[in-house]
């Protein structure tokens, strides 16, 4: 272990260890009525964190932006009528300013990962931080990139594995379980897995999920839609509620949560 990650190896502060997380909900959605009818679905699931974006970097600026303020409004009041926990990713400080008293959990995307001086930042907020991998980053560079965030006073992170880039086009990306192993020994923090942006494709989100809570995830980020071919934005890697019910029944019977 880099003695630059010191503060990430020990956690001493972090008070979401030993916790599991499922995380559930759509990439994003076009209106407030589609998003109630997934909570309430989700709820009845017993899913504790809804997860919906609402500003989505896109790599074609044509793409669906998300409903950006309004998205969140819309989430905050959701929130109020379930009880829900929202989890949602914010793109820069102003956006983290204007949030943070009523986001649970606050999503680092990817591209953001880099972005140090709002990782700094982050570290002075009390939210827990959801850090996804960079799709080309290394392990270490994905715990260098935590450690911005602690070393200023937040240790409350939850490191994403989302999937890395490869070469094969029949996936997304390729799902990398052996960084969940190597990061469980390396870091005190939790550690979750995406297998809905590692994949790309809905008809492989069960295997992928229960692969990942066998090499020691302590939860899952699982993109779910009442009615997946309306959804926005990654309809194709996106499964019904009856879908993720079947895989948290399995995730149940195995004793992964």
């Amino acid at each position: 272990m880099n003695t630059s990650n010191f503060l990430i190896a020990n956690a001493e502060k972090c008070t979401i260890k030993d916790q599991q997380f499922i995380i559930a909900g759509p990439c994003s959605f076009s209106s407030y009525e589609e998003l109630y009818e997934i909570a309430l679905e989700l709820k009845k699931l017993g899913v504790e964190y809804l997860r919906a974006g609402c500003f989505k970097p896109r790599t074609s600026p044509y793409s669906f932006q998300g409903l950006a303020d309004e998205g969140i409004e819309y989430l905050i009041k959701i929130k109020q009528l379930t009880g829900l926990k929202i989890v949602t990713e914010l793109m820069d400080w102003e956006q983290v300013q204007k949030y943070k008293d009523d986001i649970d959990v606050i999503q680092i995307g990817s591209r953001n990962m880099y972005n140090y001086d709002l990782l700094s930042k982050l570290g002075t907020v009390s939210n827990t931080i959801l850090l996804k991998r960079g799709f080309s980053a290394t392990i270490e560079e994905w715990l260098s990139a935590a450690e911005y965030i602690a070393k200023n006073g937040n240790q409350n992170i939850i490191l994403c594995e989302r999937g890395i880039r490869g070469f094969d086009t029949e996936t997304r990306n390729v799902l990398d379980l052996q960084a969940v192993a190597v990061v469980k020994k390396l870091c005190a923090l939790p550690v979750i897995v995406d297998p809905s942006h590692a994949s790309g494709r809905a008809d492989i989100i069960e295997p992928m999920s229960l692969a990942a809570m066998i090499s020691g995830a302590d939860g899952l980020e699982i993109e779910a839609h009442t009615n997946p071919k309306i959804s926005p934005s990654d309809a194709n890697q996106t499964i019904t509620i009856d879908e993720l019910n079947s895989l948290l029944t399995k995730l149940k019977s195995y004793n992964f949560i």
